[in-house]
């Protein structure tokens, strides 16, 4: 929901109405759009959801949903329609390919959604928040990146501290709220790297509330301050103060990493859908940004030598930081902008 949320602020700022068609599902999320966005809801659904029944039910109820959404765009004629993935996207997709309205999509990640690869050859711009993206034959993507929080904008391009022997930060996050594995692995590592580093890391670390105490414990027992916590909420700053930063390759994260420019060992999540957390973890990997530890590869001893690699060279860590810095879209939401803009003077 961000990088529509992001377009729509930046719509209304240049004197666009926008409105966002969603389910009930989706709309629980856009407590964050503008009073100005007006919220549509229509009927959608998923066969990976529910029981039998309910699977039964998927075809009629997104037949439902197409016939409002085209009821709606017939009543309001939209400029462009735009689609950001997932099912709640059909209807009103369906309706703009159905009605032949101007209408693109924009996909977070590497490798497009389900819904994004039925709609990506029947759009007019298929927008990519990562770059290279995986797509159909005969389907041409135009890089956008993946618009960032107002907040990770005003850290863009911050200065980099190169490891040294003084205080250093590392960042550990997956996920919304944390990732198991990095909870088990992670301080292990920590605990195999000299006595020299050791003294002088200071660490974030994202976890969960059951894995939380646990990863405190290793922590402590390797002599590491650490702070931990299931959700900080200054990422963007605690990112621009980092040496290094240790993720998950969810889109935004991505994104984040790359606008502020920091060395990043980046361990995809394997049970991403189409496995598209090493899709986006590739731009990185291949400007010489990121190391990518794959998740059925990662042990303490493999992620220490790594992280060893990076903090004992300075000057190779702040080519990673300014490879990562040029794989950054801190303009992507104004690109988006253009795209749309562009697709209305042209089809409208």
């Amino acid at each position: 929901m961000f990088p529509a949320q992001a377009l729509a602020e930046a719509m209304l700022a240049r004197g666009w109405r926008v409105k966002l068609s969603t389910d009930d599902r989706g709309a629980r999320y856009a407590g964050g759009f503008p009073a100005a966005v007006q919220v549509e809801k229509v009927g959608s659904a998923t066969f990976s959801r529910g029981g039998i029944g309910a699977k039964l039910a998927v075809p009629f109820r997104i037949a439902g949903g197409v016939l409002g959404a085209v009821l709606a765009l017939l009543r309001d004629k939209p400029a462009v329609v735009v689609g950001f993935g997932g099912y709640p996207t059909i209807p009103a997709l369906s309706a703009a390919f159905l009605l032949r309205r101007p209408r693109m999509i924009h996909e977070q990640n590497g490798i497009l959604g389900r819904v994004n690869q039925l709609f990506a050859p029947r759009v007019d711009r298929v927008a990519c928040g990562t770059w290279p993206t995986v797509l159909p034959d005969g389907v041409e993507g135009i890089p956008t990146g993946n618009p960032v929080r107002a907040t990770v904008r005003e850290r863009a391009a911050a200065p980099y501290i190169p490891p040294g022997d003084y205080p250093m930060s590392v960042v550990v996050i997956g996920g919304s709220q944390g990732a198991r594995i990095l909870s088990d692995v992670v301080p292990a590592a920590f605990a195999l790297l000299s006595d020299t580093l050791r003294a002088n890391l200071r660490v974030a670390h994202q976890a969960r509330d059951e894995d939380a105490e646990r990863a405190a414990a290793a922590y402590a027992a390797a002599g590491i301050h650490a702070e931990i916590a299931p959700f900080f909420t200054d990422i963007p700053r605690r990112l621009s103060e980092a040496q290094l930063v240790i993720s998950r390759s969810g889109a935004s994260s991505v994104a984040d990493i790359s606008v502020i420019g920091r060395p990043s060992i980046l361990i995809p999540y394997a049970a991403a859908t189409g496995d598209h957390q090493t899709a986006n973890a590739r731009g990185l990997a291949e400007a010489g940004a990121a190391v990518v530890i794959p998740e059925k590869l990662l042990d303490p001893a493999t992620l220490a030598g790594h992280m060893a690699a990076i903090l004992d060279a300075p000057q190779a860590a702040e080519t990673m930081a300014q490879n990562a810095l040029a794989q950054g879209r801190p303009d992507a939401t104004e690109r988006l902008v253009a795209l749309v803009e562009d697709l209305a003077g042209d089809l409208a």
